[in-house]
């Protein structure tokens, strides 16, 4: 097993996911007043979990590719618009949280590595 196992590259894999899904929150918000825009938003969880799940490798799972979904199915304005702003700001604050949990999570993996290689010398 290498210094960065899948546990690490899931890591990775996550906070890309949750940037990546932060940009799309964050453009719902810009268009919200936009005649006809339709929201769009990422599952990245289920995505790393099916990988996860197959037993991909880790550079299987740094390599994984989020595809965001458009939800063309709804409407809440009479312009055809679909994006509820509290909504889209909820989602932004949990993501953000989220994404700071993943750094911190990956930041103490790397603290363990380095003091394993301190206390090797």
């Amino acid at each position: 097993m290498g210094l960065f196992d899948v546990t690490q590259a899931a890591l990775d894999s996550a906070m890309a996911g949750a940037t990546q899904r932060q940009q799309l929150l964050a453009a719902n918000l810009a268009n919200a007043n936009t005649p006809g825009f339709k929201r769009s938003d990422l599952d990245f969880h289920a995505q790393l979990a099916q990988a996860l799940d197959a037993g991909a490798s880790p550079d299987q799972i740094e390599s994984l590719s989020f595809s965001p979904q458009t939800d063309t199915t709804t409407s809440l304005t009479q312009d055809g618009n679909n994006v509820d702003v509290d909504v889209e700001s909820a989602d932004l604050s949990t993501n953000a949280v989220e994404y700071q949990a993943l750094v911190a999570v990956a930041q103490a993996r790397l603290k363990m590595i380095s003091s394993a290689i301190g206390a090797a010398q």
